[in-house]
């Protein structure tokens, strides 16, 4: 978007609902990196994406997400004294419910056909981490797929071992990877150090 367009763009944008848009339109301009997103028409105004025309192609998305608690925690789940069972294998369940169901949490998330889906939690010295992989073949990608799969899977972890502690964290929760589609791939820098 040039700057004179981008002027009349944001002065079209007056009325309250516009706002915040509007506002990252300027975070966006005044960074230099004016981007439209395209959950937004050129009012402001929230839209579906039409993906008619986009052709089906396979796409791949991995999530992550980590549930922090205290040791004491962390040993009570390596024993299996959860009240309420295991709750590394019920969360992933319901990551992978959850994954199957993203449009019906996502007001503007296109329904997808899933190819595969896995969820994965693994316990650590200071909590729980969850990796969540989504596949499909399709017109829009599966990253909120994955999201939602790790979202989920943490908020279920939560709701297992909050008889042994309230104070858990869940953290971390970010796009890992992701293939296919117009623009490509994508993958987050890796960082050091294990848990």
């Amino acid at each position: 978007m040039e700057r004179l367009s981008l002027c009349r763009h944001i002065n079209s944008c007056t009325k309250i609902h516009h706002r915040p848009y509007l506002r990252l339109v300027l975070h966006c301009a005044n960074l230099g990196q004016v981007k439209s997103l395209s959950h937004y028409d050129n009012t402001g105004r929230v839209r579906m994406v039409d993906v008619t025309e986009k052709p089906a192609t396979s796409r791949t998305a991995e999530a992550h997400a980590f549930v922090r608690m205290k040791s004491a925690t962390v040993a009570s789940l390596r024993k299996l004294k959860s009240p309420k069972g295991n709750p590394l294998e019920i969360a992933r369940i319901a990551g992978i419910t959850a994954a199957k169901r993203t449009s019906e949490l996502i007001p503007l998330c296109h329904p997808i056909s899933l190819t595969h889906i896995d969820v994965r939690a693994t316990l650590c010295k200071n909590g729980i981490e969850i990796a969540s992989e989504a596949t499909a073949t399709g017109p829009t990608g599966v990253e909120m797929e994955a999201l939602v799969a790790a979202s989920i899977a943490a908020l279920t972890i939560y709701d297992m071992c909050k008889a042994l502690e309230r104070g858990m964290e869940i953290t971390e929760l970010y796009l890992v990877k992701k293939s296919g589609g117009r623009s490509g791939a994508y993958a987050r820098p890796k960082k050091s150090g294990k848990r």
